[in-house]
């Protein structure tokens, strides 16, 4: 096929946007370690997990074997509000980039809330609703997963309050602005408001906070709120489920011009951005019917994959959540206030780092500098201000498509643009001005969050 041929953006119809997600499991020739009740030292249950989370994503985060799981038609209706999201041919960064290299991005910022978090926030509010819950609980680093979750809570008529990460909150007060714009309470993290909170405080005073310390105040607020629940934005199986749509639509957005990716590049944080991209390709590559590489992205200020451990670990600074077994850099692990943008978890998705443990894929880190030197690169040239976030694949695919210009091999390069960067704007400003800094933990530094780690086996 000539490449005249293939549009410069690739986009679904309205019929053509998959009823399914597909579950990644279900074609994993080894499973993730199970959840550990940190009181028992046993696997979790479903009765374990139904006090905290919704019974319908209890059902999911423990499905390990249906492999294409129905979209439920009243979710489709609100789908159909923001997908299909299109697929674009990054043809202005190749000519400046002077690259035989293909490169496309999937652009998931079409919608208010600016990212692709609105996918798993509409679903599990979705279902929220359908169990008759009144009142959700949340935590949000950069704002992204608070804004979408506030979109989703307005339009199904559910009461949300958001822990936000402190040193966020500060650094993005219109994000916070967008969220209780939407009717959510938002309360900056680590916060007086709970046990957890002024736990944390006590123990580090002045500090800007992370996903975990708003993990564990979020949790507790859940426990002791009548009909209410917590939802989480990453990390767990059932978000990635639900992220699964991002891939879905590339697969079938790439398979209308019989496009093969060569490399497939996603920011990586929590991971599911990353696991929801990635998913059906992945799942090709399982099976033996694909030799694609997939690198994941992620910041040195918040190396889970590349220098932490593979272990169990609590979910959350407060240490109420299970354990998971995954990559991490131990709970009590608090990211620079410096760094710039969200991928601040301390730890990574267990399916993930189940794959990246396996062989499947790879895993790189990069300094917040050059990420916002890649993300201004792009932003020139194909006209979108990406999330700092999102930056991070850029970097990379920018990267990649230079090693094609020095060898001459011409490899389809499909990256992630997670969100939008329109939030973001006091970061990109402390770029221009040069007062941006680059931090990298020392060996010392994760020591100390190494410790945090459980004895368990």
């Amino acid at each position: 096929m000539k490449d005249k041929k293939i549009p410069t953006r690739i986009y679904l119809t309205e019929d053509e946007i998959p009823k399914f997600w597909y579950n990644v499991r279900a074609d994993m020739k080894e499973q993730h370690d199970p959840f550990i009740h940190p009181a028992t030292g046993k696997p979790c249950t479903a009765a374990d997990l139904e006090p905290v989370f919704c019974k319908e994503l209890v059902k999911q985060e423990l499905d390990c074997t249906t492999r294409l799981v129905p979209i439920p038609d009243g979710l489709m209706e609100f789908y159909k509000s923001t997908r299909p999201s299109p697929l674009i041919r990054a043809r202005f960064l190749e000519k400046e980039l002077d690259t035989p290299a293909e490169i496309y991005y999937k652009f998931e910022g079409n919608n208010t809330s600016g990212s692709h978090k609105l996918n798993s926030a509409a679903a599990q509010v979705y279902y929220a609703k359908e169990e008759g819950l009144t009142h959700l609980t949340t935590e949000t680093g950069a704002g992204q997963w608070g804004t979408a979750l506030s979109m989703a809570c307005a339009f199904y008529g559910i009461d949300l309050t958001v822990y936000m990460v402190k040193v966020s909150s500060e650094q993005k007060p219109f994000r916070k602005a967008v969220i209780e714009t939407f009717g959510a309470n938002l309360i900056p993290s680590p916060s007086n408001t709970t046990d957890a909170g002024r736990k944390i405080l006590k123990e580090f005073p002045g500090t800007g906070g992370s996903l975990g310390c708003a993990i564990s105040e979020a949790v507790e607020v859940a426990l002791k709120t009548p009909n209410c629940r917590y939802v989480l934005g990453s990390v767990l199986d059932h978000v990635v489920l639900h992220q699964s749509i991002i891939g879905q639509e590339c697969k079938v957005a790439l398979d209308k011009y019989g496009i093969k990716p060569d490399i497939i590049i996603g920011c990586a944080g929590g991971g599911s951005n990353l696991g929801g991209l990635i998913a059906p390709f992945i799942g090709e590559k399982i099976n033996g019917k694909s030799n694609t590489r997939f690198i994941a992205v992620e910041p040195a200020s918040c190396p889970s994959l590349t220098r932490g451990k593979y272990a169990y670990d609590f979910g959350d600074t407060g240490k109420m959540t299970p354990l998971m077994r995954m990559y991490t850099l131990g709970s009590g692990f608090i990211p620079s206030p410096n760094h710039a943008g969200g991928l601040r978890y301390h730890g990574m998705s267990p399916i993930v780092s189940k794959l990246y443990h396996d062989g499947y894929m790879e895993a790189r880190s990069v300094k917040q500098t050059e990420v916002f030197d890649a993300a201004t690169k792009f932003a020139k040239v194909e006209g979108i201000l990406p999330a700092p976030e999102s930056s991070h694949a850029i970097k990379a695919a920018i990267d990649e498509a230079l090693e094609c210009k020095k060898t001459g091999e011409k490899k389809v390069i499909l990256f992630g643009l997670s969100g939008t960067g329109y939030f973001d704007m006091s970061a990109y400003m402390s770029y221009r001005d040069k007062s941006m800094t680059d931090y990298i933990p020392t060996d010392e530094d994760l020591r100390k969050g190494f410790d945090s780690l459980p004895k368990i086996d």
